[in-house]
């Protein structure tokens, strides 16, 4: 059942050079504006239980189409036809009173949810405690963090039990064990059967949650279809304008350790052949490269999961391992850490500079705790003249021996 119809939608703005020619405009009926075309023309059906991810740069025009479909804004051209309730976390905490306390502002934003105050009065209490902002409700909102806030927007969003969930840039709000209570929400949302729109600059999200995924790109649909098929298309797109300053890769951020809570990464050491030296030096399809994760994991939660990729020079993921794909699972003991190692015999990139990320994530490897990018850099040498970034296994036959 289609439960999202958009026909032949288009959403364009106009733009003034100044508030002078806007007024010149109303009174002489001249036109004194440009029109910016956001989205292009569109029609689009989503059906019931559908998880669909929006891919795209910055400035595609990704949250002009959820904005549309949650309703916040209105197509300048076309119909938007939804026939069930929705919840729309665009921008946590932003429909929010910063005058009115917590207690005002759940009971603000769940009327505009649809809720009525016998429905919110029942629910109140199940805000508060998912929210865990008990101590805060009765304080004016413009004293709460951004984090505080979005706490509390997430927690009323969640109580209104919606048909949609629309998401933007976001699987989980906060940090620590809010970010997970909340992922655990939009997993079990999901194996509810009910339907799911977000975009994400995280692939791996993408294709690991969706079973739709929409392509956009200067307003227009590219590509709409199987997530593994889509996001390949949308990394080699990526891979071409890599240079472009306004697309980033998530590859391209420092080197860090963030304390998350939950579960954190403590150490890492990277070996080439058994050596850890200063300046890591590999021969294409001789050397082992070995790396070796400790952690540790709050006794709440099961345990994590790990996941490491080596990137490029252009910062994307050449290639990627997970424990859990892997089949190697972490079982609790009465040491407070944990440690696995990973090795690559025989390495097969050609030769350049390369790079370890590590991640640490959820039971299901799709959360991440905490995250190394760029933790050690290695350089690969080689004795031939291949070019490109792996060598294959090949045989050649000489189909005119022995003629």
């Amino acid at each position: 059942m289609t439960v999202i119809r958009l026909k032949n939608v288009s959403k364009t703005y106009r733009q003034y050079g100044s508030p002078f020619d806007r007024l010149w405009e109303v009174m002489t009926h001249r036109v004194r504006h440009q029109e910016h075309v956001v989205l292009e023309t569109m029609s689009l059906d989503i059906g019931e239980g559908q998880v669909v991810g929006l891919v795209g740069a910055n400035g595609a025009g990704k949250s002009t189409l959820l904005k549309l479909i949650a309703g916040t804004i209105q197509p300048t051209q076309g119909r938007v036809d939804v026939t069930v309730q929705i919840a729309a976390l665009l921008e946590l905490g932003a429909g929010f009173h910063p005058e009115m306390t917590g207690r005002e502002n759940v009971y603000l934003g769940a009327a505009v949810a649809g809720l009525s105050r016998p429905e919110v009065d029942l629910k109140y209490e199940e805000i508060v405690e998912f929210s865990g902002l008990s101590e805060a409700m009765d304080r004016p909102v413009k004293t709460y963090s951004s984090g505080m806030a979005a706490r509390l927007a997430f927690a009323v969003a969640m109580a209104v039990e919606p048909e949609v969930l629309i998401l933007d840039e976001t699987l989980s709000v906060g940090d620590g064990a809010f970010a997970r209570k909340s992922f655990d929400r939009i997993i079990d949302f999901k194996k509810a059967g009910k339907t799911i729109l977000f975009c994400s600059h995280s692939m791996y999200q993408i294709e690991a949650i969706c079973d739709r995924v929409l392509w956009i790109h200067r307003g227009r649909v590219m590509m709409d279809g199987e997530p593994a098929r889509v996001v390949t298309a949308y990394a080699e797109f990526l891979s071409t304008i890599s240079n472009r300053p306004e697309i980033k890769s998530e590859e391209e951020a420092p080197a860090v350790f963030e304390e998350k809570g939950l579960a954190r990464i403590i150490n890492i050491k990277v070996h080439a052949d058994g050596r850890q030296d200063e300046r890591l030096v590999l021969e294409t399809g001789l050397s082992t490269l070995k790396i070796t994760v400790r952690f540790e994991g709050a006794t709440t939660i099961a345990l994590p999961s790990l996941g490491i990729t080596l990137s490029g020079a252009h910062g994307g993921p050449l290639t990627s391992a997970s424990s859990l794909d892997d089949g190697l699972r972490f079982e609790r003991h009465d040491k407070e850490t944990y440690s696995a190692s990973i090795t690559f015999p025989r390495l097969q990139l050609l030769k350049g500079h390369y790079w370890v990320n590590v991640y640490l994530l959820c039971e299901e490897g799709i959360h991440v705790y905490d995250s190394a990018l760029r933790v050690a850099e290695f350089e690969m040498v080689q004795q031939c003249r291949e070019l490109g970034v792996v060598t294959l296994p090949r045989q050649w036959n000489n189909l005119d021996q022995g003629a």
